[in-house]
């Protein structure tokens, strides 16, 4: 028997190592797959991207805030992550009298590091997790090294438009943001601010991020946003790389020093 406190400070009582995983949370279930966990997962949301092969092959329970209750408990889970910002409390209350729930609560790096860790725990995957969080730590102290004497840009991160919403202090976007060498404007506001887009402006941001998800911004966005930022750089940001925090952040820091490199040559 395991017994086990989740990032939320909640018990959770496993009698073996899992064998029947769902996954609510993207992120969490690529990091599933790089720990080797491809016959133990049995379900995920319509959102869990990668691998591209388990969309055919792991049974699909919905979205990550109204999955589809019946699908899960259908498949008789003996584990489900999740995370608090992701999934709703009432979809965690529906599930957690009848299945152990593990929850994810992430801000910073390392939170996400310690998530790694604790998900290898618990899934027998011990040597794996410890390796691959001690190989994003390292990715991130070079990276931390290498751009050190680089004054940090201005920067303005946009996750939404109409209402037009930026990531604010204690997100994970902002503590990335952070680790890349930029300064969030919007720090001084909590989680996930929106204004009128003319009102960002007043921030004066060096550059303006559109990010690629949750809202798809593309390059029709652009002129728009440039119009409203005339004295700022705009360009359009990957935004897994901001705000996955499972094995995709072994890709962050060579991601974000080309950006920076990017951001540097725009006219």
């Amino acid at each position: 028997m395991q017994v086990i406190t989740d990032q939320m400070g909640r018990t959770i009582r496993l009698r073996d190592y899992p064998r029947r995983i769902v996954s609510l949370v993207p992120s969490q279930t690529e990091l599933l797959h790089a720990l080797g966990l491809e016959q133990t997962v049995v379900g995920i949301t319509r959102f869990c991207t990668r691998p591209e092969s388990w969309r055919s092959e792991k049974v699909n329970v919905g979205g990550t805030k109204t999955p589809d209750l019946d699908k899960i408990r259908a498949l008789k889970p003996d584990l489900i992550l999740g995370n608090k910002e992701e999934n709703s409390a009432d979809t965690i209350h529906a599930l957690e009298n009848s299945f152990p729930v593990w929850m994810s609560d992430i801000s910073t790096l390392g939170d996400a590091l310690d998530m790694i860790t604790r998900v290898g725990n618990m899934t027998g995957k011990d040597l794996e997790a410890t390796r691959m969080a001690s190989e994003i730590q390292d990715k991130f102290s070079q990276f931390s090294y290498q751009t050190s004497a680089i004054p940090p840009v201005r920067a303005l991160y946009f996750i939404w438009r109409e209402p037009w919403m930026a990531a604010g202090n204690n997100t994970f976007i902002h503590s990335m943001l952070r680790q890349a060498g930029f300064l969030n404007v919007a720090g001084h506001l909590e989680r996930y601010p929106e204004l009128p887009l003319a009102a960002w402006s007043d921030l004066q941001p060096e550059v303006v991020m559109l990010s690629s998800e949750p809202y798809p911004f593309a390059e029709k966005h652009m002129a728009a946003v440039q119009s409203a930022f005339p004295d700022s750089k705009v360009t359009l940001v990957d935004g897994e790389m901001f705000s996955w925090y499972g094995s995709n952040l072994l890709l962050a820091p060579d991601y974000f020093g080309k950006l920076t490199r990017v951001i540097a040559a725009m006219d």
